[in-house]
């Protein structure tokens, strides 16, 4: 599949995204939201694929943010089905894929930039990156998720400050607030979230895609949690990887997933 504003390559059982836009420091434009919902679905849907690493071109920027000169004159109608869209295309998307997805923040990750970073299932940062939600800074509000998943990780009172006073944080703020896992070196930083990744594709994907509606689940309003993780459970009994993996362990030898 050919794209204009990404990249898409395959490492062994790992899929890296890069979207490549560096002269706009990788801005999501409407191209580039489409893009990489095609992207994540293509590798999602790859069975050889175990687990997915979305980070930005060049060293400046993850994400510097939304494009703004596309929707400047919207009115509220075209505002409003422009989050909506962005939910369902990609942010909400990402969150609940099957396939574990890793964001890898190099450098700026700013409004959309930093909603796209937590829609990820988890955060690697290089120790220069800088994060943010500046859009009240534009007379508007995060309408990419970032309202709900920065108070999710951060914090109701810490998630306030940021968004009101459209300010950034470094990686080692970022860190002890945990909304990203591990800070390293910038040219560290994909060499480290593969490590990563390898250790999970080690493991059974059909059971970290049920972990991860598992988890999922207890950030959906109206559903419990608790009965997800049930049903969830029960449900890995009756898959090949479940056979697999306590066979390995009784023979105490190495699982080999099937990944059924």
């Amino acid at each position: 599949m050919n794209f204009n504003n990404i990249l898409l390559e395959e490492q062994g059982d790992i899929a890296v995204i890069t979207i490549n836009r560096p002269k706009k420091l990788n801005a999501l434009n409407k191209e580039t939201i489409m893009e990489l919902h095609r992207a994540f679905r293509e590798a999602s849907e790859n069975e050889s694929v175990k687990v997915i690493i979305v980070t930005g071109a060049g060293e400046k920027a993850f994400v510097a943010g939304a494009d703004i000169s596309e929707f400047a004159d919207f009115s509220v109608e075209q505002g409003t089905n422009l989050a909506a869209n962005g939910h369902k295309e990609l942010f909400d998307f990402v969150e609940n894929l099957k396939t574990p997805v890793i964001a890898a923040v190099n450098g700026f990750a700013l409004g959309g930039g930093l909603e796209l970073a937590m829609a990820c299932h988890f955060r690697v940062a290089s120790d220069n990156a800088k994060m943010g939600l500046p859009e009240v800074s534009l007379g508007v509000i995060p309408g990419y998720g970032g309202t709900q998943r920065l108070p999710q990780l951060i914090g109701k009172g810490r998630a306030m400050e940021l968004i009101m006073t459209a300010g950034m944080i470094d990686a080692q703020t970022a860190h002890n607030y945990g909304l990203v896992n591990h800070v390293t070196k910038q040219e560290e930083l994909l060499a480290f979230c593969v490590k990563i990744a390898t250790r999970i594709a080690q493991n059974s994907g059909v059971a970290i895609s049920s972990a991860i509606r598992a988890v999922n689940a207890n950030f959906k309003d109206g559903v419990n949690g608790f009965d997800i993780e049930i049903e969830e459970f029960g449900k890995c009994f009756g898959t090949q990887d479940f056979a697999e993996g306590t066979s390995a362990f009784l023979e105490k030898r190495k699982a080999d997933f099937p990944g059924k």
